[in-house]
């Protein structure tokens, strides 16, 4: 197969966007700072593909970036509410002309006091509660909405060699599921939050986290993109997707022109994806049967899709091992690949293979490419 190859590691992290970068020259500029101070920042000469942004260098982490882990239930929500909002800023922010640089105006305390109750301090969003309610009556009357916010900055080159605030990204992650106990460590209990009740609750918060980010005198005439994220279960291994997102433009306090979101995430093989994605199902069955077939005892496969619009957009496919002979992996790679043309015409496809959670391989799949990018880990 003239597609396959052993390649150094390095070379691997470009093939995972599966196109040839595009490179400029790098750029110097001076960035003016919430502190009124000028800093140098360079705009980096390679753009990896026209689906991401470049972030300036150096990059600046968000003040807030270390609350996701305490307040995003799954790793799997912690990577999509971030790349995820990303990807619906591309709506009102294309990737040409800004440039990415996470969330610098809202300090941790402040996003600490906004996921609080608004009966535990002012600035709390989630809905008050008193003493005299029982667990059950949070549960079903003033559950926690929201659990995480998500800022992101997006910049823009300006002819005097500077780079400024261009727009701002806002990610409201919300809670599918209320978990309570009814007695101090008891039992936890799960209450079910409606998608109608959470785009209520979001939207109504969208336009207060707008209306207070509208209060500083550099945030008062930036468009600002409000995204509402519907977190999975805590024991769900796929993640949640943004289900809505809004635009309060430029010296506007309300957050208008509200969109519905198409995505999900749909694991395979299930009863679900059978039923609704049936022809997609099917060829993940016989991909995974084709795998079988190389082995004498059972090798699990299990395969996330990414569907916008009920069409996937891309399938990734784990494959865990348990031989670790580089022959062995060489020739289990080579008779993947040669299963993943036949399975998988139109569709975008990664396939990982792992040894005791350690890479071995990789096989990256273009939508009606015939060879795919093919790499052994040595």
């Amino acid at each position: 197969m003239k597609s396959f190859r052993l390649i150094p590691a390095i070379v691997a992290a470009a093939m995972l966007v599966g196109c040839v970068p595009s490179k400029e020259k790098e750029t110097e500029l001076t960035q003016e700072t919430q502190q009124e101070k000028a800093e140098t920042t360079i705009i980096p000469s390679i753009q990896i593909d026209e689906s991401y942004y470049r972030a300036l260098t150096p990059y600046k982490k968000s003040a807030s970036r270390g609350l996701v882990v305490s307040n995003i239930y799954t790793k799997y929500d912690m990577k999509e509410v971030e790349t995820g909002l990303m990807r619906l800023s591309q709506n009102e922010f294309d990737t040409k002309n800004y440039f990415f640089q996470e969330g610098q105006y809202l300090a941790e305390s402040t996003v600490t006091n906004y996921l609080k109750r608004s009966s535990q301090v002012k600035e709390g969003l989630n809905p008050p509660t008193t003493d005299s309610m029982t667990p059950e009556e949070r549960a079903t009357k003033a559950p926690i909405y929201l659990s995480h916010i998500v800022e992101q900055n997006y910049l823009t080159k300006t002819d005097d060699n500077k780079v400024k605030l261009g727009g701002i990204s806002i990610g409201l992650a919300l809670n599918s599921i209320y978990y309570y106990q009814k007695e101090k460590y008891g039992e936890y209990y799960e209450e079910p939050i409606s998608e109608a009740a959470l785009v209520e609750q979001g939207k109504k918060m969208a336009t207060e986290i707008v209306s207070r980010l509208r209060t500083r005198d550099e945030l008062k005439d930036v468009p600002i993109v409000v995204g509402l994220f519907k977190q999975q279960a805590r024991n769900d291994i796929i993640p949640g997707t943004y289900f809505n997102y809004g635009v309060a433009k430029a010296g506007q306090n309300d957050v208008t022109d509200w969109n519905a979101i198409d995505e999900e995430y749909v694991l395979f093989p299930t009863d679900e994806s059978q039923d609704v994605y049936r022809d997609d199902s099917s060829n993940f069955k016989n991909f995974k049967q084709d795998v079988d077939k190389y082995f004498s005892n059972y090798t699990s496969v299990i395969g996330t899709g990414f569907y916008q619009n009920k069409k996937i957009q891309k399938l990734k496919i784990e494959i865990p091992i348990q031989f670790f002979g580089q022959a062995e992996i060489t020739g289990f790679t080579q008779y993947l690949t040669g299963v993943l043309i036949n399975q998988f015409d139109n569709t975008n496809v990664e396939v990982s293979v792992t040894a005791m959670n350690d890479p071995m391989a990789l096989i990256i799949k273009k939508a009606n490419e015939k060879e795919p990018y093919v790499h052994i880990y040595e």
